[in-house]
């Protein structure tokens, strides 16, 4: 139902979808911390009354269990949005951001830290896609247009201004535009690097390594990423099989997903070096700030990277000062959606780090690809040692989904945030009643009674 004219649009429901996609059983996803996930998201949709039956779409991220957790989060936030006005939300999507951080009960669950705060992240999205719907615009433009003072009004800089205050954020920011137009056709007419770590699964064989590594090359990726962690000696096999495939000259990471203490990190990362390997990601507890330094320092000139698993922009913060990372990774899902991104992008401009964005996961490259175009044009302004992660997976089930183009994402021309799933794809992979969850059930319950 549209508003009666001349009336403010509202948010009339706050819908919410435990969205479930079975690819534990092909091994997709597969790492050494992680050996059976199933791509899921914690999915919502902000319903309004704008004349133009504009929407809202968002999620996080979560690999199965517990995305009906992930999901109750959500719901529990639906008071702090139904009712609110459309304009003012699309104006200010920092002002929702600071009253769902700062709700004194809520913040006691955090704070700014895990569930809570992923689901903030997730409606805040919603409300960004939301914005650059009713604009017309993909998200990286609506943000890559956007003026610099209201830029920094959409970020909170508590806890961060011994590093970065609104003024320096401010003065990154006008100095992006310098040279924005530029970019901008350049975005257009080439798109924004990637690499791909569809190749490196954990539980794939040396021939199925073999065939995709290749086939990437073919594609025009000059990067992939292995999964490594659970046995050394496999570890080294692969990344021999890896490194033959692929010759001296594509860029080879490697990816820990936390699996190791400091200690063994170095050992381990030492042990691959013959390997070249780019870098080495999550090679401890996102939280050990100190171990990453000291990571860094034990396996150089192998690079350090993460942020996948970094809970806030105050740790980002602490990464960055302590000199503990060579490449920071956002995820778009991950942190309090794309305010707290935003403050993360200018951190990381600040101390002069690339970003290279986590994607693997069910949508996340469609989320991720618009923050680190709106970092090429309109605040690092480069791509040099800058790429987006790709991994093959699930993009159908989006009305947008991403398009790569030789080793390349193309920049997205459809209005907002590219978060908005297939109906179809909700009805059929909702969990656990969805019509492919309640055949596998019905399949699981004859095979036991048989």
């Amino acid at each position: 139902m549209s508003q009666a004219p001349g009336t403010p649009a509202r948010v009339t429901a706050v819908d919410t979808h435990d969205i479930r996609f079975p690819t534990s059983r092909e091994l997709d996803g597969s790492d050494a911390m992680n050996p059976d996930p199933d791509y899921s998201a914690a999915y919502v949709v902000l319903r309004t009354d704008d004349a133009d039956g504009h929407e809202g779409h968002g999620f996080t991220f979560t690999i199965g269990r517990g995305n009906e957790v992930q999901v109750a989060a959500i719901d529990a936030l639906r008071g702090h949005v139904v009712g609110r006005s459309v304009d003012e939300l699309c104006a200010d999507p920092g002002g929702l951001s600071r009253a769902l951080v700062g709700d004194s009960q809520l913040r006691w669950l955090g704070p700014e830290k895990g569930v809570m705060h992923m689901a903030i992240g997730a409606v805040v999205n919603a409300v960004w896609d939301l914005a650059a719907k009713r604009a017309g615009k993909p998200l990286w433009r609506l943000l890559a247009d956007a003026e610099p003072e209201w830029i920094v009004r959409q970020i909170d800089f508590r806890y961060l201004t011994d590093a970065l205050t609104p003024e320096e954020a401010l003065a990154l920011l006008r100095r992006g535009r310098q040279g924005a137009d530029e970019r901008t056709a350049r975005l257009l007419e080439r798109g924004y690097p990637a690499y791909t770590t569809s190749a490196g699964w954990l539980g794939y064989d040396d021939d199925k390594l073999s065939r995709l590594a290749a086939a990437a090359v073919a594609d025009g990726f000059r990067q992939i990423k292995l999964k490594v962690g659970a046995d050394l000696d496999d570890d080294v096999r692969r990344c021999r099989v890896a490194r033959s495939v692929i010759g001296p000259d594509v860029r080879m990471a490697i990816d820990a997903n936390q699996r190791w203490d400091v200690a063994e990190a170095i050992r381990w990362t030492r042990a691959l070096a013959e390997f070249d390997p780019y870098w080495i990601e999550e090679p401890t507890s996102p939280d050990d700030v100190l171990g990453h330094a000291a990571i860094r320092e034990g396996v150089t000139p192998v690079k350090v990277a993460t942020g996948e698993h970094v809970q806030n922009r105050v740790v980002f913060k602490q990464l960055l000062q302590a000199g503990a990372i060579d490449v920071l990774q956002i995820d778009a899902a991950r942190v309090g959606g794309v305010n707290e991104n935003l403050a993360i992008l200018l951190l990381a401009a600040k101390f002069g780090v690339p970003v290279c964005p986590h994607a693997g996961g069910v949508g996340l490259c469609e989320l991720v690809q618009h923050l680190s175009m709106f970092d090429y044009i309109a605040v690092s302004g480069t791509t040099e040692d800058r790429l987006i992660e790709y991994v093959d997976h699930l993009h159908d089930h989006f009305l947008d989904p991403v398009v790569i183009r030789e080793g390349h994402y193309a920049a997205p021309a459809a209005p907002g945030f590219s978060a908005a799933m297939r109906p179809e794809s909700l009805a059929r992979y909702s969990y656990p009643g969805g019509a492919f969850w309640a055949a596998d059930l019905q399949t699981q319950r004859k095979g036991h009674a048989a």
